[in-house]
């Protein structure tokens, strides 16, 4: 069967196929652990699921605006007004299926056949192939020799006719790293005096905003003083932050025109996002923070100890202290010096871990840099302590 090329040059979901074929072995009767789960392991907060429990007995089960309602556009409005400082109306909101979704929205929106945007990297998995499908060309732009954190060199460094924009995931997936905020500054500065091109946006993916470690602070450009609204396209969703990755609710908050062309295509693709879901994300971002800051306070406990593990045990394995997020985006390229000829990649440890002991990860090559593995902390303590004693005895030249 003839396939389009399109279609053909997309790889399917790194982590979304680790985590399957967890659950396909477990299911087999195989005591997996997995450290590749790219969601919160908290169950959804009830007063979230009892707000869908009663949009449904309310028979709020048709079809919305493609946008989305009014009051979830509202709510998404005043949260960006209290975090940012920032106003939008409603018709400057776009709800979708997800962050994702938005994403592939926005560079649909914004991307002819052969326009650039500069991707980060190490990058979401995600980010380039979504760009191809779009008809645009991912630039990568390496931040391994700054401490993963890109600048505004690295941005001229990539910049060229057909760039239309630049992702900024800060704290990102899979480092964790925060940018500095002078970092972001610069960037604004320049994008905003047109020397990145007139048609130039910043794409601000804050998924990970709210979960945050050390006491240090969220930044991201619009809050950076420069009013950079006209020039920023705003991604996020609640599915991180509320433990709701299943609800598939993102949103975008851009210049009315781009929100415009997003909404015609997401006219023609899913129309609105799952209504019920939607009056669950509302009740999520009416309801406070005090289940995310526990999630919060829970997922930086998990981070110190797998630091200290690997530190005292795992000589072999040196993490990235992550800012935020839920992930050890680990060095493991003293693995290849010593382990003979078996593992020679990110994929061949990651398939050794999962063979031989039973331990899933994610290969760096997936986010662009092949002397790593990611590590998900979004498993319980003692999964977490089971997989560490599990990859220990992998590393066998260590015992």
């Amino acid at each position: 069967m003839k396939i389009s090329c399109r279609a053909s040059s997309i790889k399917p979901s790194a982590t979304l196929a680790i985590t399957a074929k967890s659950k396909k072995l477990a299911s087999e009767g195989k005591d997996v652990i997995s450290f590749g789960a790219g969601e919160p392991d908290f169950d959804t907060p009830e007063y979230i699921k009892n707000a869908v429990k009663d949009a449904l007995d309310r028979g709020h089960t048709k079809y919305t605006p493609v946008s989305g309602i009014d009051e979830l556009k509202t709510a998404i409005g005043q949260k960006f007004l209290k975090d940012y400082n920032v106003r939008y109306d409603n018709n400057e909101i776009l709800v979708s299926c997800g962050g994702k979704h938005a994403l592939f929205n926005v560079f649909s929106a914004l991307l002819d056949e052969g326009e650039e945007i500069i991707v980060p990297s190490p990058y979401w998995v995600s980010y380039t192939e979504i760009i191809k499908l779009s008809g645009g060309v991912p630039v990568i732009a390496d931040t391994s020799s700054n401490r993963f954190k890109f600048t505004l060199e690295m941005l001229k460094k990539n910049l060229s006719p057909k760039s239309r924009g630049v992702i900024i995931n800060s704290p990102s997936n899979p480092t964790g790293v925060l940018m500095d905020e002078k970092d972001i500054m610069e960037i604004a500065d320049f994008v905003k005096s047109g020397k990145a091109g007139n048609d130039f946006y910043i794409i601000s993916d804050d998924i990970y905003e709210k979960i945050i470690f050390d006491g240090k602070r969220f930044f991201n450009v619009l809050m950076s003083g420069r009013d950079m609204k006209n020039h920023t396209i705003a991604v996020n969703a609640v599915s991180k932050t509320y433990s709701m990755t299943g609800f598939r609710i993102g949103y975008t908050a851009a210049p009315k025109e781009l929100i415009s062309a997003m909404n015609s295509i997401q006219s023609q693709s899913t129309s609105n996002p799952t209504t019920f879901s939607q009056y669950g994300a509302l009740a999520a971002l009416k309801g406070g923070e005090d289940f995310t800051l526990n999630m919060r306070n829970e997922f930086e406990k998990r981070r110190d100890f797998m630091v200290d593990f690997l530190g005292k045990n795992v000589k072999s394995l040196k993490p990235v202290i992550p800012d935020g997020a839920f992930y050890l985006f680990v060095d493991i390229s003293d693995v290849f010096k010593k382990s003979g000829e078996r593992i020679n990649s990110s994929s061949s440890f990651c398939d050794y871990l999962l063979e031989d002991y039973l331990v899933a990860a994610v290969p760096g090559a997936e986010f662009g840099n092949d002397n790593f593995i990611r590590l998900s902390f979004a498993a319980s303590m003692d999964m977490i302590k089971k997989g560490l004693e599990r990859i220990r005895e992998a590393i066998s030249w260590e015992k």
